[in-house]
């Protein structure tokens, strides 16, 4: 078959599988059908899936969401949904866009979140995210500007160091050698992938480098683990365009240094458990300390047998500082969307935090030596941000102005609070709810809708979702500091989502573009 019949080929596949999806009417009317004409063979396809990626790459966003709700009344899944997204958003953006890559880090999150709302709001911060992943497709150029393309596996030398082979191909800038040698690895130990990648992962302290990293192997529960060549690929691309700045970080030569000081190399993770006063110190440690301080203390703690879970815990709890004691954006980097005295969004915190959280998971589902040089990393990454913060949470004051004691007030107050955009009491409150032993459920109940509603200058699902998962794996002592964090958050965020249209004025008040015509969708409030 000639390479033009091929395409037509296709091109007739395409179009037949969008229609069965759409029906022939709605898919000619969308102008949906010349899409596939236009195309060749030269990018990953999805099977199954294909019909509903080439719909988040090409719905026109006025009618996304009206589809996407016709679909969930006909059976289609929440998961089934996210998954396109995450698959149009890989193929689409490959990790090369920062609104893009934000937006797929928020899928895996959205999807969590929905799972813990009552069944008529369940799909809400789903369309959310997928109305701001089609309407950034758009942005970017569409399917015409796609980037992932199809690529041939490279001869990788037999018995080879594959994580080493990997880095140097990230290393050299070029992307078609980094990603032929990653589809060489995927093809020849598809289940070690992940491991290889990490040793391009750690090359450098970016969080959106880790974070993307860490949610694209955690998307492969909702896309399926046939999908995890195109999800992994986009951190593969991720470094290699970081390669092409011409830095070399510090962490490059320091890494392979602390392993063999501490004798980590060949080691097996110890399981000496830490109290509470270790945690407490060691956390303390890594968020006042320099990052070489706190990545030496690190490694000496993993030499000396202590969990990786609690020298993950301490690093977690470093960041959670980061977020409690931020004295707010000054005058330069502040906007109108994150103002003066704001801590949402790429704060230092924010960031802080959910870097910490990934380098966590990655230790924890990596082998031994990546959980090693993860959890070394973790602690330099969080380390060395002391001067951008306080010394003291920026709440400690107007925690003896909180008189409420009853469940239900301080629930209703602490609403209030997050609406009237006071930090520091709506963290009080929060505070004093932990303090009193009421049940986690209902105040996360409450900073969730908050979660779905703003759009948190991209980092609300991601940040919700951080400290979910740190709440569970965080000691009783500690543990109540992280939905502190969050409704502090959560207060900084409220009403400063950029507007659904251009048309529209931004400014306080706005919810996250999507979520109002999802809600009319979905008759439910808003």
């Amino acid at each position: 078959m000639s390479q033009r019949s091929r395409r037509e080929f296709l091109a007739d596949v395409g179009r037949g599988m969008l229609a069965g999806s759409l029906g022939v009417s709605l898919a000619a009317e969308l102008g949906l059908g010349s899409v596939f004409a236009e195309d060749g063979a030269d990018f990953p396809t999805f099977g199954k899936l294909e019909p509903l990626v080439a719909l988040m790459q090409e719905a026109p966003l006025a009618k996304l969401q009206t589809i996407l709700v016709e679909k969930l009344r006909g059976g289609a899944e929440l998961r089934t949904l996210t998954a396109a997204g995450a698959l149009a958003n890989a193929r689409t953006f490959a990790g090369q866009d920062y609104i893009g890559f934000h937006t797929f880090m928020a899928l895996a999150p959205a999807y969590e979140m929905s799972r813990a709302l009552p069944e008529a709001r369940r799909a809400l911060p789903i369309l959310k995210v997928l109305y701001r992943n089609t309407n950034r497709i758009h942005e970017f150029g569409g399917r015409a500007k796609q980037i992932l393309r199809n690529v041939e596996p490279a001869k990788i030398p037999a018995n080879s160091p594959t994580g080493e082979l990997l880095r140097k191909a990230t290393r050299s800038g070029d992307f078609g050698r980094a990603e032929s040698t990653f589809a060489a690895l995927v093809n020849e130990r598809p289940d070690e992938a992940f491991n290889h990648l990490q040793y391009s992962v750690r090359d450098e302290i970016n969080v959106h480098r880790v974070v993307l990293a860490w949610r694209a192997w955690s998307m492969l529960d909702i896309a399926g683990k046939e999908h995890s060549h195109t999800l992994l690929r986009q951190s593969v691309r991720f470094c290699v365009n970081s390669e092409r700045g011409g830095r070399q970080a510090a962490i490059r030569s320091l890494l392979p240094k602390l392993l063999e000081t501490h004798k980590l190399l060949g080691r097996k993770p110890g399981s000496r458990k830490a109290d509470d006063g270790w945690i407490n110190r060691m956390s303390r440690l890594i968020f006042a300390g320099t990052r070489e301080q706190a990545a030496d203390a690190a490694a000496a703690a993993l030499a000396e047998g202590f969990t990786p879970a609690d020298v993950g815990e301490a690093i977690s709890l470093a960041a959670n500082r980061l977020v409690l004691n931020d004295r707010g954006r000054g005058k330069p980097g502040s906007s109108k969307l994150k103002p003066m005295g704001s801590v949402h969004g790429a704060s230092v915190g924010v960031h802080a935090s959910d870097a910490a959280n990934a380098w966590r998971n990655i230790a924890r589902v990596s082998n031994d030596l990546n959980a090693f040089a993860s959890l070394i990393i973790g602690a330099y990454h969080t380390a060395g941000q002391r001067g951008a913060v306080t010394d003291a949470p920026f709440h400690a004051e107007t925690l003896d102005a909180v008189t409420a004691k009853d469940r239900g007030a301080l629930l209703d107050e602490t609403r209030s609070a997050i609406r009237g955009r006071d930090q520091a009491r709506a963290s009080a409150l929060v505070e004093r709810y932990g303090e009193l032993g009421y049940p986690l459920r209902p105040v996360m109940d409450l900073l969730l809708g908050f979660a779905v509603s703003e759009d948190g200058a991209l980092h609300a699902e991601k940040y919700y979702h951080t400290v979910e998962e740190e709440f569970r794996t965080t000691r009783e002592k500690f543990r109540w500091r992280h939905p502190v964090a969050l409704a502090r958050v959560t207060a900084s965020e409220y009403g400063l989502s950029p507007g659904a249209s251009k048309s529209k004025p931004r400014g306080e008040g706005e919810r996250a573009p999507g979520y109002e015509e999802a809600c009319g969708l979905l008759k439910v409030d808003v």
